[in-house]
């Protein structure tokens, strides 16, 4: 039979174990969420300002590198150039006969409008509906993002006027370039535009459109056109000092443009053999 001695010695060794063992469900509890904490802290995007003018841009770059870092767990300058060029990445492109960037303002839509409604045969219901439905023809079609920027801005007036849409007191333009229903609406005669493909050219929208107003601002674009490669230039220059030039706009599409060279000549060589 166990002594008294012996049973308490186990009852005081289980007491120990069953502490240890709620401790350290609770430290892995707090440091699992310490960790999602920080992990938080540290992918969290900052939504870095999409600047149209080189000026403006080259004086608040220090302040927006300052509030980068405020916001941002375990970062570096690096990161918050690499964040700034996937801003202007989308319009910018390599030019193989200067070796330099360019801006490249363009971007592919689809130009969609109803087939002519004459060549199909169209069936009626008893209840006045049609059984065949008029396909719709598109085309793609290359525009400017000033033009591009037009056509949101007359998406959202046409969705206006036809829903009978009053914006609120505390509301603007910029409030309706990402609803869905919106940027996808199918007009008769118009573009057809990609929400997914959208999403990329948001930054600059937000920067560009009015806030209340029928047309875009010519003299913006310009002022975007004539300082969209500098600012690349500016992240390259800031990139090559702290010896990552592999990690620049510049490296990047050029590398990009030889290999779009190298595989149309490619493809040419095939069609000559």
């Amino acid at each position: 039979m166990l002594n008294s001695s012996f049973i308490e010695l186990l009852i005081f060794f289980g007491t120990v174990f069953y502490y240890l063992l709620i401790n350290s469900k609770i430290t892995r509890q707090v440091l699992s969420h310490y960790n999602d904490s920080f992990g938080v802290t540290k992918f969290k995007a900052m939504k870095t300002p999409f600047y149209l003018s080189y000026t403006e841009f080259e004086k608040n770059y220090y302040n927006l590198l300052e509030q980068w870092f405020e916001e941002h767990y375990n970062t570096s300058e690096q990161d918050f150039l690499k964040n700034i060029s996937d801003l202007y990445k989308p319009y910018i492109s390599y030019n193989d006969k200067t070796d330099a960037l360019q801006i490249n303002d363009f971007i592919e839509v689809k130009n969609c409008f109803f087939a002519n409604s004459g060549n199909f045969g169209i069936a009626f219901n008893e209840n006045g509906t049609t059984k065949t439905k008029i396909p719709i023809v598109s085309e793609v079609r290359t525009i400017t993002m000033m033009e591009y920027a037009q056509v949101v801005l007359d998406k959202i007036h046409l969705y206006f006027q036809k829903n009978d849409v009053t914006m609120k007191e505390n509301e603007s333009i910029l409030d309706y370039i990402n609803d869905r229903d919106i940027i996808t609406m199918k007009e008769s005669n118009g573009f057809c535009i990609d929400f997914h493909k959208h999403q990329k050219t948001l930054p600059f929208l937000h920067a560009f459109l009015p806030k209340f107003g029928n047309t875009v601002d010519i003299s913006l674009y310009r002022s975007f056109y004539s300082s969209a490669a500098k600012i690349a230039d500016f992240i390259d220059f800031k990139m090559q000092s702290m010896n990552a030039f592999e990690e620049s706009l510049y490296c990047e599409l050029k590398s990009k443009s030889l290999i779009k060279v190298h595989l149309q000549n490619r493809n040419y060589l095939t069609v000559l053999n």
